[in-house]
């Protein structure tokens, strides 16, 4: 028996509050199937779902979903079908969901998936029990079902941060696309940056993995061998000079 979802209260954040801003660079652009006339404007609506969904730091061509493409361009899925597909792929996945504890991953799901911030830790903690308790896929697909999704981008307008323009500034808030995709936790599990030197002028060596800070034993014993081979062949050729042969 799965847990209903736990109760937490919206908050008053700036998407929730009617907007009446002069349209600017700083307005996101809505991406609709329903307005696409070529496959040129269908092409961007893609790189917008890709923008939204995947963060700028994995759009790689060897992450691309060719078969959900194709899909949609068929007309066999929907946009919001589109999307499901990609948050669910094994790169977004592997990229995202892997390196992340349950809360970060919520944070990011409704970031980019419903288009603002959490509301509380407690709308966190409540959508990770749903995690927990009914899995990945479950989850994805309660957040694109939910009212708030269909009622701001239905099955046809890819997801975008709303109102990211805040009153009484020149520019909105950073775009979700550029906010990292882990966490510190995750981030202080990477390998460590080695310096040397004293304090006053510490000099960066370079990242080590494990493997490199403590290579096999026959390893060191191969590059001795071969220290000391060079060494005695100079020491031979030097000789040879000196005597004149």
């Amino acid at each position: 028996m799965s847990l209903p979802l736990l109760e937490y209260k919206p908050l008053s954040q700036n998407q929730r509050v009617a907007g009446f801003e002069v349209a600017s660079d700083e307005q996101p652009r809505i991406y609709s199937a329903d307005s696409l006339l070529s496959g040129f404007e269908l092409d961007l609506l893609i790189r917008a779902a890709y923008r939204q969904i995947c963060n700028e730091q994995q759009m790689l061509e060897n992450h691309r979903q060719l078969n959900l493409e194709s899909q949609l361009r068929s007309g066999l899925i929907t946009v919001r079908g589109f999307i499901r597909g990609l948050v669910l792929s094994d790169s977004f996945r592997r990229l995202t969901f892997d390196c992340n504890n349950n809360y970060r991953f919520v944070e990011i799901c409704i970031q980019r998936i419903l288009g603002r911030n959490v509301y509380s830790d407690r709308e966190k903690i409540a959508w990770s029990i749903v995690i927990a308790t009914k899995g990945l896929q479950a989850f994805v697909d309660e957040l694109l079902n939910s009212e708030e999704y269909l009622n701001n981008f239905g099955d046809s307008i890819v997801p975008y941060q709303r109102r990211r323009i805040l009153p009484h500034r020149t520019r909105g808030e950073v775009t979700f696309a550029h906010i990292a995709r882990y966490g510190a936790d995750y981030r202080d599990r990477l390998p460590k940056q080695v310096f040397t030197g004293n304090k006053g002028a510490a000099k960066l060596d370079y990242v080590r993995w494990e493997w490199q800070k403590n290579p096999p034993a026959i390893v060191g014993k191969i590059g001795a061998g071969i220290t000391i081979g060079g060494a005695v062949f100079v020491c031979l050729l030097i000789s040879l000079v000196l005597l004149g042969l």
